[in-house]
């Protein structure tokens, strides 16, 4: 067995967080696959509701468990794990019910999205088709994180893995795309990023008056839909969710 293989041989894993959380990690480098086991495994955990587990919640490769030392032993729960994660190839698992598509119009460039021909040359590609490439296909929210509903969306081409910023955007709007290391984050709320700034959309990801909070969960999946400034101003003064299209996954 060769070292890249023996690698990957040692995934999944299960390993203590802290003084009482488990992590399952699925692997150390963003993948399909791992995300996809990720999404799974977690699904099947919340769905056997198991003694003594206070949370579960996802990240690109791994899920996490928190977990009450009073009710559950560490011992006795990461031997419940290993018993799921023997059940079957999570790598190959179908992804969780329940998902939601989101189809959102985007304006790329200009004011809307003042790095996106920095982007564009880092990933090799003129601006039509960089908007081709990031609209091509439905992007995974593979994880929630940094700030309410924040998506990080992915995977994006492998010309698209490009770093991040030395220095960074002091703050990016609510509703920005911005893009490195071929993924894209949604902003939920205006922020400082390293990231590239190229994109806006109209959608307001978190509402704490709305029920439910949060629009979006790791699963979901969203299509970009290119549009002009002029449209993305006309769509947001006049339609909810900043034109975004609500559809079920099957």
């Amino acid at each position: 067995m060769n070292a890249q293989a023996a690698k990957e041989a040692s995934f999944p894993e299960i390993c203590q967080t802290g003084y009482a959380g488990l992590a399952v990690r699925f692997g150390d480098h963003l993948n399909e696959a791992g995300n996809r086991a990720s999404l799974a495994f977690a699904s099947e955990v919340i769905g056997a509701d198991l003694d003594g587990v206070l949370e579960v919640s996802t990240a690109l490769q791994s899920v996490l468990l928190r977990y009450d030392p009073l009710l559950v032993s560490p011992d006795l729960l990461r031997a419940t794990l290993a018993t799921l994660l023997a059940q079957r190839d999570w790598y190959a698992a179908p992804l969780p019910e329940g998902r939601v598509l989101w189809e959102v119009p985007a304006c790329f460039g200009g004011g809307y999205g003042p790095q996106f021909e920095k982007a564009c040359s880092l990933s090799g590609v003129s601006g039509a088709k960089a908007v081709a490439e990031l609209c091509a296909k439905p992007l995974r929210v593979q994880a929630i994180g940094f700030a309410p509903s924040q998506p990080y969306l992915g995977e994006l081409p492998p010309n698209w893995d490009i770093p991040r910023q030395a220095r960074l955007n002091p703050q990016v709007p609510k509703g920005a795309l911005v893009v490195a290391i071929r993924q894209i984050v949604l902003f939920s709320v205006p922020s400082p990023t390293g990231w590239l700034h190229i994109g806006q959309t109209g959608l307001s990801l978190f509402d704490p008056a709305r029920d439910p909070a949060f629009m979006l969960r790791a699963g979901d999946e969203i299509a970009l839909r290119p549009v002009s400034g002029a449209e993305l101003e006309a769509i947001c003064a006049s339609e909810p969710f900043g034109g975004a299209v609500r559809r079920t996954l099957p």
